[in-house]
């Protein structure tokens, strides 16, 4: 039978330097399909692909040189997550590499670390071969990989890796009751919160069956109370150096107690740290609250009722079984072979009923969307590879049971790697709109305010060096905001609100502007929609200009306009929908005598100015066509169908796109002044302008 043999430590970090070396080599795939693609460089460099990098990398930037000074939000990421922010600053500026080369090749780098634990679980319960090929697999998994891929600059590169350690360390102290390994989970849980906060709730779920664990079936062991003692006092929620002091004292004092009491005691002490615990950690309501986040959806229910963003992201939505399986272990086979993997460990070893909450939360991600699966990773590469050890055992020839696992573990890589090899994601800007908002940088001040949807305040900080209303994480209730702007047909209401939001921001120490403006919750809440009607009056008396603001359009934002509109598109005091918003990108697939038939299934008879929307017939008003000029202008051709038609229909002809939609949205702010260029010079000033933005100034 195939029997693994224990490894010393020197064989364990050559099998880690492989995994390691594996796991980032397979990430270069990216690097290596984008690296003669010019569109995706800036500063000699290629580029980030997630919108929250920017986030991070603002407040490194800020650090090494003061930029983002007046922006209110930098601070926050210093604030709440000073492990990435400090870690991406050391190795900035005391390494040679640039801050564009640090934020792209980091996540690589560190979440490669995972094969670490992975490898010592393995030796833990002696099959340090089961742990090597788990690294292999466990470090490229399809969630995990796209979570950490070169050029995704995000806390998620801390994910698995940290989750998986303090497991990694909570097994040892089970499997090796030495009181230093206590220290070294202490450490670990300490260090948890400053890179990736937003896993606490996991690591309370794992702590709790950790310590239930012990209680039951290592009760006799003094060392387990010590053990839960420490572990209880890394993570109360006080200030670390409180507990710093705190698990010295407790370490060094019950090292000298502990056989001096009986374990009657010894239990009402471990009682009295968790009960400490449970007090000062808010445990549960944390775990409810980040449950309750991704299972609550729809319009906020009190006082005025604003659209809430979770609805719309991708990643909170619920995603098939299917999607479950591929982004946690590569393929629906996997991932069943995985979970009866984790059955045979844990009835084999008792312990690993600790990974519960990790496998729990990825099953939970097929209704709270795709973050979710990541968590969920090595603990299903950890278990299919241990099924594959428990098939190879019933091979009794040394050599093929070595052979049939190998094979086996292999086989899992290859829907990976083939992900991997497929996804060829871009990076969030291309050179030219980077161009844009670097030409907007050195108009603006440090202290203006550049007005877009929340999509692109990241990069807006990072590349222009102004503030936003919205970004990737402050997008709630004002999103509200920006998507009227976005969407109304008034010029006066979209500088007037422009204005009154900014200024109401700066004022009130950057509060929700929506819940200032209209009073919101409170007993003398506005009517809003009587409030915005106000405001598109001219002589709106507004506050005083104390920054310059600007409009971003790009044309990046025509794909997800009907998103974006969403917000703005409700009546505040019903939750209800304004209208119903006809907005259609597409492409011409045929013209057969006049007759076009759209990628979206839209007909258009362009004798008659008819389309054909599913099976309604309705009249075209105008059909314009726009060109870009090489001067950065707009070209526009009109023709008039009916003076009283129900749609607009545009020809981008320079991007080769149509675009459907009704006749008030065809007067919104974003298709006016992006993609005709008109707007009131009286009100705004065209200060940048491409192919692939509009950048206005408002001169109110």
């Amino acid at each position: 039978m195939f029997k693994e043999k224990e490894l010393g430590y020197k064989e364990l970090g050559l099998l880690i330097l492989v995994a390691y070396a594996f796991s980032f080599l397979v990430r270069m795939i990216w690097v290596w399909q984008f690296q003669d693609n010019p569109n995706f460089f800036w500063n000699d460099q290629l580029m980030i692909n997630t919108n929250d990098g920017y986030f991070f990398a603002s407040a490194v930037e800020y650090l090494l040189n003061g930029a983002h000074a007046d922006n209110p939000r930098v601070p926050i990421a210093i604030d709440s997550y000073p492990g990435m922010v400090y870690t991406t600053y050391f190795l900035t500026k005391y390494t040679p590499f640039s801050l564009e080369t640090v934020i792209l090749y980091l996540p690589a780098v560190i979440s490669s670390l995972v094969v670490i634990p992975l490898v010592l679980t393995g030796k833990l319960i002696k099959l340090p071969w089961v742990g090597f090929f788990s690294a292999l697999l466990g470090s490229i998994v399809w969630s995990y990989y796209n979570r950490t891929m070169i050029g995704y600059y995000d806390t998620d590169m801390f994910s698995a890796l940290l989750q998986f350690t303090v497991l990694y360390f909570f097994l040892l102290t089970i499997y090796v009751k030495d009181d230093k390994n206590v220290l070294w989970l202490a450490f670990t849980l300490l260090i948890y919160p400053y890179f990736y906060p937003q896993g606490l709730s996991l690591i309370y779920a794992i702590f709790i069956l950790w310590t239930l664990y012990q209680l039951v079936f290592q009760r006799e062991e003094r060392n387990s109370y010590l053990f839960i003692i420490v572990a209880s006092v890394a993570l109360w929620a006080v200030p670390v150096w409180v507990k710093v002091v705190l698990i010295i004292l407790a370490f060094a004092f019950l090292e000298q107690i502990k056989s001096k009491i009986d374990n009657k005691k010894f239990f009402y002490l471990t009682l009295l740290a968790l009960l400490v615990f449970f007090f000062f950690g808010n445990v549960f309501s944390l775990i409810w609250g980040k449950v309750s986040i991704y299972l609550n959806r729809g319009v906020e229910e009190s006082g005025l009722h604003f659209y809430q963003v979770i609805q719309t992201v991708r990643e909170a939505g619920s995603i098939s079984w299917e999607t479950v399986s591929n982004r946690i272990i590569g393929h629906p086979i996997l991932l069943v072979l995985s979970l009866f993997g984790y059955i045979f460990l844990v009835i084999k070893y008792k312990p690993f009923i600790l990974a519960l909450p990790l496998i729990g939360v990825g099953v939970f991600a097929h209704w709270a969307g795709l973050r979710f699966t990541v968590y969920a990773v090595p603990v299903a590469a950890f278990s299919v590879i241990y099924l594959f050890y428990i098939l190879s055992q019933f091979v009794e020839n040394k050599k093929m049971a070595y052979g049939v696992f190998i094979v086996l573990s292999i086989l899992a890589l290859q829907p990976n790697i083939k992900h991997i090899i497929g996804y060829k994601v871009p990076t969030v800007l291309n050179t030219q709109e980077v161009k844009d908002l670097d030409a907007l940088n050195k108009i603006a001040n440090s202290k203006d305010y550049t007005l877009s949807w929340w999509d692109y305040g990241y990069p807006i900080w990072f590349y222009s060096d102004t503030s936003s209303l919205i970004d990737g994480a402050k997008h709630h209730n004002d999103n509200f905001i920006i998507s009227k702007i976005m969407q109304t047909s008034s010029p006066e209401l979209v500088a007037n609100l422009s204005r009154l939001a900014v200024e109401t921001y700066v004022d009130s120490n950057y509060s929700t502007i929506t819940n200032i403006m209209f009073k919101n919750k409170q007993k003398d809440q506005l009517d809003p929609n009587l409030f915005l009607s106000e405001l598109e009056d001219s002589n709106y008396k507004l506050p005083k200009k104390t920054r310059d603001i600007y409009l971003y359009l790009p044309y990046r934002m025509l794909n997800i306009f009907p998103t974006v509109a969403v917000f703005g598109n409700l009546d505040l005091t019903t939750g209800q929908e304004e209208r119903k918003i006809a907005f259609y990108p597409t492409q011409a697939m045929s013209n057969k005598n006049g007759m076009v038939t759209f990628s979206n299934g839209i007909l258009f008879d362009t004798k008659k100015g008819m389309i054909r929307l599913g099976q309604q017939e309705k009249t075209v008003k105008h059909f314009i066509v726009t060109k870009n000029t090489k001067e950065g202008k707009v070209q526009l051709q009109s023709q008039l169908y009916h003076a009283e038609g129900d749609y607009t229909i545009v020809y981008m002809q320079s991007y080769g796109r149509f675009i459907v939609m009704d006749n008030e949205t065809f007067n919104s702010t974003y298709v006016q002044m992006f993609m005709l260029e008109k707007y009131d010079s009286n009100l705004f000033e065209l200060v940048v302008s491409s192919p692939y933005s509009k950048i206005y100034k408002l001169k109110k």
